[in-house]
C-alpha cells in the first residue's frame, strides 16, 4: 500500500544483506586461496587477484573499499611470498583509478572494459616491476613482469564472465527482496 511504512528489517533478511555486502571481498579471497596452490606453472595469483578488484571496483564499488583493497593486497602478498607492500599499493591504486572512470566504464562494452583492463594490468605489472627493483636495490628480470601482464589480460575474460554470473545473481535477489 502506498503511504505505508516498510517493516523493519528482520535478522535473516540483514543476514542476507550482509552476505550480499561481503560476497565479492569473501569470493575473491578464496579464489586467491585457491590459485596460490602450487602447481609448477607462472602463478595466477596476482592476474585473478587484479581482475577481481577491478571487476568489483567498477560493478559495486560500495562492497569493495579501500580497507578491503588493502586485506586483499596484504594477503596477495603473503600468499605469494611477496615483499609486504606492492600488491597492497598496486591494488590500492587500480580502486582508485577505477573509481574515477567507473562511470564511463559501466556503460562501456566488454572489449572496450578488457581494453582499459588490459592497460591497468600493464601499469600494475610496471609498477610492481620498479617497486621490486627499488626494494631489492637491483634490476630484476623482465620476464616475470611480462608474464604477469600476459596472465592478467589473458585471465580476465574468463575472470569477467564468472563473476558476471554473480553479480547478476545477485542483484536479481536484491531486485525480489
Amino acid at each position: 500500500m502506498k503511504g505505508r511504512p516498510q517493516p523493519p528489517m528482520g535478522l535473516l533478511r540483514r543476514l542476507d544483506a550482509l552476505a550480499r555486502a561481503a560476497f565479492p571481498a569473501v569470493s575473491t579471497a578464496l579464489l586467491m586461496v585457491l590459485v596460490s596452490t602450487p602447481v609448477g606453472l607462472p602463478s595466477a595469483l596476482p592476474a585473478v587477484t587484479l581482475g577481481c578488484v577491478f571487476f568489483w571496483s567498477v560493478f559495486r564499488p560500495g562492497t569493495m573499499g579501500p580497507p578491503l583493497c588493502f586485506l586483499l593486497g596484504l594477503l596477495q602478498d603473503l600468499l605469494g611470498f611477496a615483499p609486504p607492500g606492492i600488491a597492497v599499493l598496486t591494488l590500492l591504486l587500480t580502486h582508485g583509478l577505477v573509481l574515477r572512470i567507473r562511470r564511463f566504464l559501466a556503460r562501456q562494452s566488454f572489449w572496450v572494459v578488457w581494453l582499459v583492463y588490459a592497460g591497468v594490468a600493464a601499469a600494475a605489472a610496471a609498477l610492481g616491476f620498479v617497486l621490486q627493483a627499488v626494494l631489492s636495490w637491483r634490476l630484476p628480470a623482465l620476464a616475470p613482469a611480462l608474464v604477469q601482464f600476459a596472465l592478467s589480460a589473458g585471465f580476465y575474460p574468463g575472470v569477467a564472465a564468472l563473476l558476471t554470473g554473480m553479480h547478476k545473481a545477485m542483484r536479481r535477489a536484491e531486485d525480489l527482496a
